[in-house]
């Protein structure tokens, strides 16, 4: 996908979720004959804000993040600075996640400032020029701003969730009351349901966009990001689903999995595409992987990933590394 219409994918969904969220809610307020939107619309604005300036305290409690100083591991901390410069941005924060998953992922508000964290398992389990290259995307993300507009975009398909099941119970307690009214409003609930999971798939295909988008990013900044950052993700696939069997405590650790490099419920089904090919080298485990043809079960399981399925992942990088070389 070129960086040109890679852009306007993201776009176009973000303005086709922000567009629907906004005729939904006015056709909605308009049959129940209630106009005051503004108190609505600011109502959605605190929530919101809200979220984004507690989620990384949240985050941090959840998975052990600690920050670090460059005189507790200066190797990862220059590689930080070094690509925030490239990236064009400012030094982010950098943290260390006590979990034996190798991951990594960006977060931040304007309480704690932007930050870069990688977890204990990634360290131990990919080389430094891999890390380099996850590093790099996690900066692609900060750049783009992806952490405010994933956590803007979120919470429109739960504004939907709340009044659709609100109406829904609502309307079975009035039905002795006001039978006609009653049933408006559980049609409406049950159509605001639907809208909900609608646009939880659209915020999910604008998930995978932006992993896209910071792969991309990678891919220019790091030299030779491409191919870094292939065998980073393959090995990181292959060494989750391990750590996951050996560790079942770190299964539950998927809350704020759209944070992450790679999405831990996907590593189980990736693992196993991996586990067959059996390949000895890193290189060679990507040139298989390249090989391998999308069946029609990781297609549509994809649609309900943050992120994009491994092979197709993996073929978008081999592509900007084919036309850089």
């Amino acid at each position: 996908m070129g960086i040109w219409k890679l852009r306007f994918s993201i776009i176009g969904t973000l303005a086709l979720i922000i567009g629907l969220s906004t005729l939904a809610l006015f056709v909605i307020l308009n049959l129940l004959g209630v106009f005051n939107i503004t108190t609505l619309l600011v109502l959605v604005m605190l929530f919101n804000i809200g979220q984004w300036l507690i989620a990384p305290y949240i985050i941090d409690a959840i998975y052990g993040v600690k920050e670090i100083s460059r005189d507790e591991n200066p190797k990862l901390y220059d590689m930080v600075e070094r690509l925030s410069q490239a990236s064009g941005i400012k030094t982010p924060k950098v943290m260390i996640a006590n979990i034996p998953i190798p991951n990594a992922f960006a977060y931040g508000s304007p309480l704690t400032g932007p930050r870069v964290a990688v977890t204990t398992g990634l360290l131990k389990t990919l080389e430094d020029e891999e890390i380099e290259a996850v590093i790099g995307h996690e900066l692609g993300h900060l750049k783009h701003r992806d952490v405010q507009i994933m956590m803007f975009v979120s919470i429109l398909p739960a504004i939907f969730y709340f009044i659709g099941y609100s109406l829904f119970w609502s309307s079975l307690w009035s039905r002795g009351r006001e039978e006609r009214g009653a049933e408006t409003a559980a049609l409406i609930g049950i159509a605001c349901i639907a809208l909900y999971w609608i646009l939880q798939l659209f915020s999910l295909y604008l998930s995978r966009l932006r992993e896209y988008y910071a792969d991309r990013h990678s891919a220019t900044i790091v030299d030779d990001g491409a191919r870094k950052l292939e065998e980073g993700l393959a090995k990181i696939v292959h060494a989750s689903h391990r750590v996951k069997k050996a560790v079942p405590k770190v299964s539950n650790l998927n809350a704020f999995k759209a944070l992450f490099i790679s999405d831990p419920d996907r590593a189980e089904t990736d693992a196993i595409t991996l586990s067959r090919i059996g390949a000895s080298s890193d290189r060679k485990l990507v040139q298989e992987i390249l090989r391998r043809r999308l069946t029609l079960t990781d297609r549509l399981m994809e649609i309900f990933s943050t992120h994009p399925n491994i092979v197709k992942r993996i073929r978008a990088l081999e592509e900007l590394r084919s036309k850089a070389a």
